[in-house]
């Protein structure tokens, strides 16, 4: 099985009449990467895999993949292979035999497409499971069935939409490192798209983040979460507290913000902003949840906010407490269980208080929710 193959988009616009479906999409993904396109329903992400998978020709731009331009190459020419959310398996084969199905096609003997099967179920882990049917399998069984039937078809690219959307919880979390330990195992350049950013963060070496067709920001997954480059990023990945407000002053690669309700707050400016913003900007302040701690009542100053508590959820090993935040949004705050006790604090002001670096600062824009 080839290993290693990148696959470029350069400058790709998709439009459905009038509508853009994907703008401008430029984006590099290294050869034996896990890389994944993150965003809401609707953003364009099955629209780009399927332009990767030749289903769907660009209106404009290209798809390279392996330095080799696609156009006017249809699926079945192209080095891909595509898992879909309903994986599609056929009912009355046996296991073995829809894994081996791109073979049967191609005129290999029986022999051979079984010893290329038992291989694979040795891989996904279901050694001796050949002989079952597909409605023998639990959903989980059946998922990495699936990826053994595309990678027998010897992709260099293994394309994913959504694969893991019909499983509970529970499963949904055991098969993405079954799969993040599969793609290592066989080294391809796994492409996955999903509006999950807990299987984006867990899986993939990167991660580009898409609103409306625009791609807002590619990196790996930690510094998606810590250093934001959008409004939009930042409240899509992870929870996030906003504050809004206009910028006071700029010291080097950190800002002081003038906010709606918490006075004067210094935060870093995220890395893609350093030396764009500036005195009199609309401005946003994100911290998240688990950067705040307690601070005595009533301290002063760039980086403490006082407001009052609305609710607290207990979750065992952190305590959430609900506060009155701006234009009526509550700010959240996760408090490590470290057995103090919270008894009703409900109307009472609490201060919090935050690491200037654990505050990200960005051009005021678009959030997630709106």
């Amino acid at each position: 099985m080839s290993a290693g193959v990148g696959v470029n988009l350069e400058n790709l616009w998709i439009r459905f009449g009038d509508f853009v479906a994907v703008r401008d999409a430029n984006v590099n993904i290294n050869g034996g990467d896990f890389f994944s396109f993150l965003g809401p329903s609707g953003c364009g992400k099955t629209t780009i895999l399927r332009a990767v998978s030749g289903f769907l020709e660009p209106s404009e731009g290209n798809v390279l993949i392996g330095g080799n331009n696609m156009k006017g190459i249809g699926p079945n020419k192209r080095p891909t292979a595509l898992i879909f959310q309903n994986l599609a398996l056929f009912p009355l084969m046996k296991v073995w035999e829809n894994i081996t199905f791109s073979m049967e096609i191609k005129g290999a003997s029986a022999k051979e497409r079984r010893k290329r099967a038992d291989e694979l179920l040795d891989m996904i882990a279901l050694t001796g499971q050949g002989d079952k049917l597909p409605a023998e399998l639990s959903g989980g069984q059946k998922q990495r069935v699936a990826i053994a039937r595309a990678l027998c078809a010897e992709p260099d690219v293994l394309l994913l939409d959504e694969p893991l959307s019909a499983l509970d919880l529970k499963l949904r979390q055991h098969m993405r490192s079954e799969l993040r330990e599969i793609q290592k195992r066989v080294g391809i350049t796994f492409i996955y798209i999903t509006h999950d950013q807990g299987e984006a963060l867990t899986m993939s070496d990167n991660v580009a983040v898409m609103r409306a067709g625009v791609i807002d920001q590619i990196g790996d997954g930690k510094t998606i979460y810590n250093d934001p480059s959008t409004a939009f990023a930042a409240s899509f990945v992870g929870e996030n507290n906003v504050f809004r407000g206009t910028v006071k002053k700029v010291i080097g690669n950190e800002v002081m913000i003038n906010t709606n309700r918490s006075g004067d707050l210094m935060a870093r400016i995220s890395s893609n902003n350093v030396g764009k913003m500036k005195e009199g900007d609309d401005a946003m302040l994100f911290i998240r949840p688990e950067a705040f701690s307690l601070a005595p009542l009533g301290t002063q100053g760039d980086h403490f906010v006082t407001a009052e508590v609305h609710k607290e959820e207990f979750e065992g090993n952190v305590f959430n407490i609900f506060m009155e935040g701006e234009g009526g949004k509550e700010m959240k705050v996760s408090l490590p269980n470290l057995g103090q006790s919270f008894e009703s604090h409900r109307g009472e002001p609490m201060t919090l208080e935050y690491d200037v670096h654990n505050a990200v600062a960005l051009p005021a824009g678009v959030l997630a929710t709106e």
